[in-house]
């Protein structure tokens, strides 16, 4: 099954890059003077909310003629974007000076409503010739005022277009406010507003396949890579201490322990056994919910798969700045596909831990990690829905989720759980498990599970954590992220680090004669994601500007999914390292 899935998932990840690429060619189109080019409005919202985004024309704005709707993909859908005609023309070549697009009274209920948005710093955000402009809808003037009863508020009436263009291709655009050409909103008044905008073209010598370059120069510039490569630098040292030490430390023991067994057996064998040897015929011994366990790990290996996938896209350059949703579409698409690894791993490991009840695994295994995604989903949509957000998506779009779940999701999942039941493979232990468990000895409170949790999460969450913030500030503001190499780079690190701390704390585990060895492993593992739910609290209240009930929400209800997930992908990782781990040790040993 792992050997089909593997071809056909890398077939699907090139011909994912090649549509995207397509799709990002879509707007390769070539103009003659006076053409008309697309420029469409998208949305409006708060600049420290980025989850809290509305439509443009929510918000009284006029427009010349009937406003048309872009068909939007689902990336696009899922990440918020509502495109709609611009009520500016922008023809090719054509500079306007101070044309006006519409005219319109605004009462005093439009008045107070413009004036609460600018008090909130809205801004849009529009896309001409699939090429992004921000800007701000209004301002407020504070300067020699204490009292904010004093502020005035003014909306911005006059933008001002400077579009480059490389023979017959646009190439950029920048819009700028006229701060001198306002609307006085302080007073609930009505007001005659003229909305204006000119246009000046200008030629330029970039060409067309770098002009979206610029939007990833940011994230390149040389004081940035100074800080990525630190946070390298960090992780690695912290790799290479964790890894000499364990290498040193469990070599040492180990060898000792070697050679402690091996003399016993020779010259002392009514001696009684001491420390991890002395569990043998206990630290197989299945686990307690091993269906659980089993869907857990089963989740984590498709998780692990899905975020490979991903930094495979992303190295070949399909997830460019501003390409609407296509990171969406791939985690959608992809998880939908990989959710075969998931029911595979499962039912396999399930049935080598003599399990018998399969088909309640395999849906445990489908629920694990998409029940509380949808639960989630559920109540955030609920609360877009309230708040009129672009954030709540559309019927439609729910549908068609529904429908990659119950026609793609669903059978992968039952084909890989059906082809996992019938792997016949059995549990390798190299020693037996005797009939009747050890009692484990009383063991003192830092052996605990929560503290050993606390001591396996802390190291692998201290050699990312410096780049976490570039990512939160990039999913949840407005930086642009586009240094995959040196995320995947860590991400290795991680992992590496990850694996390492939780055979340690098995080992010392198991040297305390604990043989219940595999939840720990499990947890120990995943406990990185608690940590990262940690941060998010700091980042929320120190390192951001975010208010509100539904930004509140999205941020923690969100993350609590990432967090999750990554609970459950690098739980599966130490568990897998520590079975390796435990594995090695035992059959290097003679056990009766």
């Amino acid at each position: 099954m792992e050997k089909k899935l593997v071809p056909c998932l890398v077939s699907f990840v090139f011909i994912l890059c090649s549509v995207s690429h397509v799709r990002s060619d879509a707007s390769d189109n070539r103009y003659k003077v006076g053409d008309d080019v697309p420029l469409y409005v998208n949305k409006v919202g708060p600049f420290h909310n980025p989850s809290e985004t509305y439509r443009y024309f929510d918000l009284p704005f006029c427009s010349p003629g009937p406003k048309k709707d872009k068909k939007e993909a689902l990336g696009e859908l899922l990440n918020g974007d509502r495109l709609v005609t611009a009520p500016y023309k922008l023809d090719f070549l054509n500079d306007k000076d101070s044309e006006i697009a519409c005219k319109k009274r605004l009462t005093k209920e439009q008045v107070a409503q413009f004036r609460e948005v600018v008090s909130k710093d809205y801004y849009f955000q529009m896309y001409y010739d699939d090429l992004p402009i921000w800007g701000f809808l209004g301002k407020v003037d504070k300067e020699g005022k204490n009292d904010p009863s004093e502020y005035k508020y003014y909306l911005f009436k006059h933008l001002h277009f400077t579009i480059f263009y490389n023979k017959d291709r646009v190439i950029e655009i920048a819009a700028q406010s006229d701060p001198n050409n306002v609307v006085d909103l302080t007073e609930d008044k009505e007001v005659d507003v003229e909305f204006m905008y000119s246009v000046k073209w200008k030629e330029t010598e970039i060409q067309f396949e770098k002009r979206m370059e610029k939007y990833s120069q940011s994230s390149s510039l040389p004081h940035h890579l100074e800080i990525h490569w630190f946070s390298i630098i960090n992780s690695c040292v912290t790799v290479l201490l964790l890894t000499g030490f364990l290498a040193t430390i469990l070599m040492r023991v180990l060898k000792n322990d070697f050679v402690k067994y091996a003399h016993d057996e020779e010259s002392a064998e009514d001696l009684e056994e001491t420390g991890w040897k002395y569990i043998h015929g206990d630290v197989f011994r299945y686990p307690s919910y091993k269906s659980l366990l089993a869907a857990a790990v089963g989740s984590g290996t498709q998780l692990f798969t899905l975020t490979i996938f991903i930094f495979v896209l992303a190295i070949v350059g399909v997830f460019y700045p501003y390409n609407r949703g296509a990171l969406f579409t791939a985690l959608v698409v992809i998880y939908a596909l990989t959710a075969g690894i998931a029911g595979y791993t499962a039912a396999s490991f399930f049935c080598q831990l003599e399990g018998t009840n399969w088909v309640r695994n395999l849906l445990l295994t489908g629920a694990l990690f998409c029940g509380p995604l949808f639960l989630t989903f559920c109540f955030l949509n609920t609360v877009a829905i309230a708040y009129s957000a672009t954030a709540a998506l559309p019927f439609g779009t729910i549908v068609v989720i529904f429908l990659i779940w119950a026609l793609v999701t669903t059978p992968l999942l039952v084909l890989g759980g059906i082809a996992g039941k019938n792997s016949k493979a059995e549990f390798q232990a190299p020693v037996r498990t005797t009939k009747y468990p050890r009692e484990i000895p009383q063991l003192p409170w830092y052996r605990k599970t929560l503290p050993q949790m606390a001591m396996a999460g802390f190291l692998p969450f201290s050699a990312i954590y410096i780049e976490l913030y570039y990512i939160f500030a990039s999913v949840w503001g407005h930086r642009i992220y586009t240094i995959y190499s040196i995320l995947f780079i860590v991400f290795i690190i991680l992992l590496i680090v990850t694996a390492f701390i939780t055979v340690a704390l098995t080992y010392f585990q198991l040297a305390a004669e604990d043989h219940e060895w595999w939840w720990r492993s499990f947890l120990c593992g995943g406990s990185t994601g608690l940590f990262i739910y940690g941060y998010c609290l700091y980042y929320y209240y120190a390192r951001s500007d975010m208010s509100g009930f539904m930004q509140t929400s999205f941020f923690f209800g969100y993350m609590a999914c990432v967090c999750y997930g990554f609970f459950l992908m690098l739980g599966s990782i130490g568990f897998r390292a520590s079975l390796f781990f435990v594995r090695h040790i035992y059959r290097s040993i003679k056990c009766e």
